[in-house]
């Protein structure tokens, strides 16, 4: 990574002379290394690499992460900027700023995008079991369970769970039954170091239990240092509370503060206008993809060119939910007769080749097309460009008290399930994010969503 890195400075700092002192076929100035401008164009790679180490920018936990990543790398740019400048003032040295102008930018520019490359392409190998590091989960089953779940949901994280660790009470089930896990277990709580040792176990994730307390868990890290393996904690919190979790030192203990979610006040205030924004200027600029879209529904066959569905919006209300029609008229009165043919998540009905569907519908559905109305929804107050996914009011009926959480903001238009798997993801895994949504909401979570959802759009992945 590092000569990646390099490479893009490299490049960029041959930009910005080419566009600071002229061509760069202007004679053998990279020769002159007495020529200033040309002992900066040698020394921006050097200062760059250097600026990204100490901002731990190549550590393996931080590398193809995505937001942690990009926000390493810009602090390393923000650092060089601070470096120059204070070097130049100090020394009184006699910096071409337009030489900097151009060149750092640049440099931070074209390394997000050889990171975000060789990101995208560490993805698709570690989706096809390549490139991970095998990863051995420690706690108790039904902890185990959920975990190794998430994390075959997840593999572009990198993490392949070969084996856990757990005591033999745990697996007994209800009745006596010695439940499976989705991971052979390779041992108990005091066999950690040994499987590590022997498998060649590269990281090693400790879940909240009773049996692993604080000092057994210190004992473990001590013992872990001996080897090559990383040692992960999942704090018991972390599902409810994400991001909002921060390290609070207090009298020597390394708490976890729970910071409050900020889902009304100042925020709040700038998503609605972001929202009103986006949506006002995305009918405007769709106007004419919209009447044209109205008029193929409306020859598709008879029936309204809108279909309006009630769902249960912020705070519980209902309110309803405007979409393209791409069904034939009364097709819930043919629902009955398709049932065995459901593929949804046991809530909405989903259905491949749903005979229902018209092909004018179909193409409308492959890329969300039918969801543009919304966009009045949207402007109406009912819901977000972002959030949840605006539920049914049968799946309310079936939600558990913390599945109502996600009734703290409005629903959106896309939101975590929209990005995460859309049509293939469970009923659990849908209700799990949209929870996790309104936990960790930000402005940078919502542009994150807006610009993955676009990929997925195009793409037309888990739309049917």
């Amino acid at each position: 990574m590092p000569l990646v890195d390099g490479a893009a400075a490299l490049v960029a700092a041959l930009v910005a002379y080419a566009v600071r002192f002229g061509s760069l076929g202007s004679g053998a100035w990279w020769w002159e290394i007495t020529h200033q401008p040309a002992w900066s164009v040698l020394l921006l790679p050097v200062l760059w690499v250097a600026a990204v180490a100490v901002m731990r920018g190549y550590e393996t936990r931080f590398l193809f992460t995505g937001p942690e990543e990009v926000r390493r790398v810009a602090f390393a740019g923000v650092s060089v900027v601070a470096a120059v400048s204070t070097t130049a003032y100090a020394f009184d040295l006699q910096v071409a700023r337009g030489y900097v102008v151009v060149a750092l930018p640049a440099a931070l520019l074209l390394t997000l995008v050889a990171r975000y490359a060789l990101r995208r392409r560490t993805h698709r190998l570690r989706r096809v079991g390549r490139r991970t590091a095998t990863t051995l989960v420690v706690g108790r089953a039904e902890g185990i369970r959920d975990m190794v779940g998430q994390l075959q949901h997840a593999p572009q994280q990198g993490l392949q769970v070969v084996g856990c660790c757990t005591t033999s009470a745990s697996l007994v089930g209800p009745g006596g039954v010695v439940e499976e896990l989705p991971a052979p277990v390779l041992g108990g709580f005091d066999d950690v170091v040994d499987v590590v040792r022997r498998d060649g176990i590269q990281t090693v994730v400790v879940l909240p239990c009773a049996e692993m307390d604080s000092l057994r868990l210190r004992r473990l890290g001590w013992r872990l240092e001996e080897t090559t393996a990383d040692l992960v904690v999942a704090p018991g919190i972390a599902e409810v509370a994400g991001p909002r979790v921060a390290i609070r030192p207090v009298a020597g203990l390394p708490l976890l503060h729970l910071e409050r979610p900020e889902l009304r006040g100042v925020r709040a205030l700038v998503k609605r206008v972001v929202d009103v924004a986006g949506a006002g200027l995305g009918v405007l600029a769709l106007a004419p993809v919209l009447a044209v879209l109205a008029l193929l529904v409306h020859r598709s066959g008879p029936g309204p060119v809108l279909f309006r569905q009630e769902r249960v919006g912020e705070d519980g209300r209902p309110f309803d939910m405007l979409k393209f029609r791409s069904m034939v008229d009364r097709a819930d009165e043919r629902l009955g007769e398709l049932m065995a043919g459901n593929e949804g998540n046991g809530v909405l009905f989903k259905m491949k080749g749903d005979p229902r569907v018209t092909p004018v519908g179909r193409v409308l559905r492959r890329y969300s097309l039918d969801e543009l109305p919304q966009l009045f929804n949207v402007l109406r107050g009912e819901m977000s460009l972002v959030g949840p996914r605006p539920p049914l009011a049968s799946e309310v009926e079936r939600y558990g008290q913390d599945m109502h959480r996600r009734f703290a903001v409005k629903p959106g238009i896309t939101g975590l399930w929209q990005v995460s798997g859309r049509s293939h993801l469970s009923a659990e895994e849908s209700e799990r994010l949209d929870v996790r949504y309104v936990e960790s909401w930000s402005p940078a979570t919502d542009a994150m969503i807006l610009w993955k959802t676009v990929g997925s759009v195009v793409k037309g992945k888990g739309a049917y």
